[in-house]
Order: C-alpha cells, then sequence, then structure tokens
C-alpha cells in the first residue's frame, strides 16, 4: 500500500510543480511521478540539511516540502536543458 501512496503522491506533487514550472504540456504522468517522488526526497534532504525537523508521513507539511524540492529538480533539469536546445 506505501508504494501506491507514493506513486499517487509524487504524480500529484510532480504535476504541481510542472505547473509552477511551466513544463507541464512537456511532461507526462510517469514523468511527473518520478519528479514527485525525486523531489520530494530532495525536500526533505534541503530541509534536515538547514536543521528543520524530519518530515514524516503524508501532511500538508510533506506536501509543500515534495513541492519545493519538485520544483528545484525541474528548474536544475531546465538548466542543463536549456543550452542544448531542449524545451524544458
Amino acid at each position: 500500500m506505501n508504494i501506491i501512496l507514493w506513486i499517487v503522491f509524487g504524480g500529484i506533487v510532480g504535476w504541481i510543480a510542472s505547473m509552477i514550472m511551466r513544463t507541464d504540456r512537456d511532461m507526462g504522468i510517469g514523468a511527473n511521478i518520478i519528479v514527485g517522488i525525486l523531489g520530494a526526497l530532495i525536500g526533505g534532504w534541503i530541509v534536515t540539511l538547514f536543521g528543520g525537523p524530519s518530515v514524516t508521513g503524508f501532511n500538508i507539511t510533506s506536501f509543500i516540502v515534495a513541492v519545493v524540492g519538485a520544483v528545484i529538480l525541474l528548474f536544475i533539469v531546465r538548466g542543463f536543458r536549456r543550452p542544448l536546445g531542449g524545451r524544458l
């Protein structure tokens, strides 16, 4: 059941982050799920790096941290893809 929750959570987070970064038309559901899950990991790592409390469970704090992490991930990916002529 946890895997299904991570997939749903990652999909929603990735979709919202792609809407914020305006990359939604270039991404499918698979990319949104991957970006959302990686964004949650990156966001959680950044929060703990700055001394914040560790994120536990699926709640609004986890959601915000994951969206911020996913936006950071998309920003980094955009930085690498743009010089190569990509549209992301």
